[in-house]
């Protein structure tokens, strides 16, 4: 029997599980013929194989120590690279771990690489989250000194890795600028499978009810979801209560604020707050939604980013509205209607002309759903992602038609990044 390759993710900042990106990675490794390990923090403890795949063997490590300011950031992060370590020498000693793909944040395993490489293994970083940007864009005031110790872990991160996954072309040019030969990186969009989603067909009918605004995703300080809240305020200034509702779908460290915010402004007859949903629900709210929102601000941690929730919007072919953004315009484009600062009066205005504008919003919801067909989804993205394993391993034959992942009915919302 002919051994298979192995590959080894590294994952530090979510349980395997959990980690929607990374799922479809395993599986589009294993239906090309690779054997996968996982090593990320521990989640169900029940779990030793990657739900909804064949054998992607999961090595959870334990979390014990959470960040929340620098020194404890400092702290979870040596935690998980001691632990990272000792997994992934396990994994080489067994005979497994050929080649290694690490995924950010952090971006602190630089050091493995070298080690890695010396063993005349490939080391592969997929770059998830521009890391220095990440840190500005929290708020207050940055210090520099971390700022720039964030750019240079960044720099060794890129420099070190044998080929690099982009999520666009941002982040390729960022790799670029930061010293990789453009021949090593590949972009690898985010996004769900063509066949994993479930869309209104041309010729099913909108469910009943009143007029839908949504926002799915995480409600973080940098997520501008306030912003959100805010446009409902406007909006009730420019068509009143009766014909439209404002569903805010998620989770995360500033929803009591955002419900008491909207409590305080006489809101919460017109905005819903839904909490995290399911894979079923989330099919369900985007199906009969009529607008989407994408409240992210021009920062340049927006400008750069795609975001995963507008994906999962232009899937299920709803019209979004969001700032004139460079990533957002190359991922929507005419599926969207764009403001130029993202203030609530502009969301408000651009929603409103929406709502005013069936045919609008038909035409744009068919564009995005040929965009999604075409480009976006993990189908055309999984073609590029094996083919860089294919020629790092030296290993034969084309590659295979990529399965649609199954979402099992239980399964948070996959939006839970941006």
């Amino acid at each position: 029997m002919v051994k298979r390759p192995s590959v080894t993710i590294l994952v530090a900042n979510l349980p395997a599980e959990k980690d929607r990106r990374v799922i479809r990675e395993c599986l589009s490794l294993e239906a090309a013929g690779f054997d996968v390990t996982v090593i990320a923090p521990r989640g169900d403890k029940s779990l030793t194989i990657l739900p909804g795949s064949d054998r992607t063997r999961l090595r959870p490590y334990p979390i014990v120590v959470y960040g929340s300011g620098v020194l404890s950031f400092a702290a979870e992060f040596f935690w998980s690279f001691m632990w990272i370590t000792i997994r992934l020498l396990g994994e080489i000693f067994r005979g497994r771990a050929q080649a290694v793909q690490v995924c950010n944040p952090p971006d602190i395993y630089f050091p493995l690489a070298l080690l890695v490489r010396a063993l005349g293994r490939p080391w592969v970083f997929d770059h998830h989250d521009l890391s220095p940007e990440v840190y500005v864009s929290r708020g207050g005031s940055p210090n520099p000194v971390v700022s720039r110790l964030l750019v240079l872990f960044e720099k060794l991160t890129l420099r070190t890795a044998t080929a690099v996954f982009a999520t666009n072309e941002s982040f390729k040019e960022n790799a670029v600028r930061r010293g990789v030969a453009p021949e090593k990186v590949t972009v690898v969009r985010n996004g769900p499978a063509f066949a994993e989603i479930r869309g209104r067909d041309d010729d099913q009918e909108r469910a009943e009810g009143p007029l839908r605004v949504v926002y799915l995703g995480v409600f973080g300080p940098q997520d501008n979801v306030e912003g959100s809240v805010l446009a409902a305020e406007e909006l009730i200034a420019l068509r009143g209560r009766d014909d439209w509702r404002m569903i805010l779908a998620g989770d995360g460290e500033t929803a009591a604020g955002l419900r008491k915010l909207s409590a305080d402004r006489g809101l919460t007859d017109v905005v819903e707050f839904t909490g995290w949903l399911n894979g079923p629900e989330v099919d369900a709210l985007l199906r009969d939604a009529d607008v989407a929102l994408q409240p992210d601000l021009p920062t340049r941690m927006n400008q750069l980013s795609t975001m995963a929730k507008t994906v999962e919007y232009l899937g299920r072919g709803v019209p979004v509205v969001a700032a004139d953004l460079i990533e957002t315009h190359a991922t929507v484009g005419d599926a969207g209607l764009y403001v130029p600062t993202g203030t609530p009066a502009e969301f408000a205005e651009a929603v409103n002309t929406l709502l005013d504008d069936p045919a609008l919003r038909e035409r744009m919801r068919k564009v995005g759903q040929e965009r999604f067909r075409d480009f976006l989804s993990w189908e055309h993205q999984a073609t590029e992602y094996i083919a860089v394993w294919h020629r790092l391993l030296g290993t034969p034959g084309a590659t295979p038609r990529i399965p649609a992942q199954r979402r099992p009915a239980d399964a948070t919302s996959p939006v839970d990044v941006p």
